[in-house]
């Protein structure tokens, strides 16, 4: 349907060198849509370039915790339609362990610098009148919370707050902010962790659906966010949790 299609609208999606990033550039760009895609590793970055369908598509090498990299971001792309949001971090630690800077880098990472970067987008005029944001937020801190997560559940907690606010103030211009909470998802990232295959499967059976969400089922959501089928959809967050916080 053309409702759900992206085709003409330019796109930016930050974390987009693995993961759940790297899937919404995928589907975005078979969704119809020019994309500039940012990340922090240039060869990860250049690998999630060649997998998009259709040409014209470009990347952008960046730390957005770095004032100056961030700039060069806004700089670099050309007004949007869309701003999907998803770079990210997770630095589990038990509240009695954290350093200050430890509070600061996730912080930073996962809301701080979010809201730098859309501050920056519209200040610029980067984002066109009914452009459409999305935020890639968790369950955690919004419908639960873990041990050893309180930086992270506080981060995302900070950035559905920002989310909310923020679709009152850009309602007048058309721009719609949404956000989408996954539960735990499949990840080289979960993979390359501590937590060994049996922990990962017994966790598993903790959700209804026995299994794990995989990047692309939260990267179709973010498709849908973006289209023209959510016009009257702002200030919400879409739970891809499989059934997790019904329990």
């Amino acid at each position: 349907m053309q409702a759900f299609s992206l085709t003409g609208k330019t796109i930016l999606i930050t974390g987009a060198s693995s993961g759940i990033g790297r899937a919404m550039a995928i589907a975005c760009a078979e969704a119809g849509a020019l994309l500039v895609i940012s990340g922090r590793n240039k060869e990860r970055l250049s690998e999630t370039l060649q997998l998009l369908h259709g040409e014209g598509h470009s990347m952008c090498v960046a730390d957005l915790t770095n004032e100056d990299e961030l700039a060069a971001l806004v700089d670099f792309v050309p007004k949007l339609d869309g701003l999907v949001s998803n770079a990210g971090i997770a630095n589990p630690l038990m509240l009695q362990f954290v350093e200050k800077q430890d509070v600061e880098e996730t912080l930073n990472t996962n809301a701080i610098s979010v809201i730098h970067l859309t501050r920056l987008l519209l200040q610029e005029k980067k984002l066109k009148k009914d452009a459409s944001v999305v935020f890639t937020s968790s369950i955690n801190g919004n419908r639960c919370a873990y041990i050893g997560s309180t930086l992270y559940a506080a981060s995302k907690a900070m950035l559905t707050g920002f989310m909310k606010a923020s679709a009152l103030e850009l309602a007048p211009k058309g721009i719609r902010v949404n956000s989408i909470e996954p539960g735990m998802i499949e990840t080289e990232l979960l993979k390359d962790g501590n937590i060994s295959q049996d922990e990962l499967d017994k966790d598993k059976q903790k959700y209804p659906l026995k299994r794990y969400g995989k990047p692309e089922e939260v990267a179709w959501a973010a498709v849908y966010l973006l289209s023209d089928a959510t016009r009257w959809m702002t200030g919400s967050s879409i739970l891809i949790d499989g059934g997790y916080t019904l329990q």
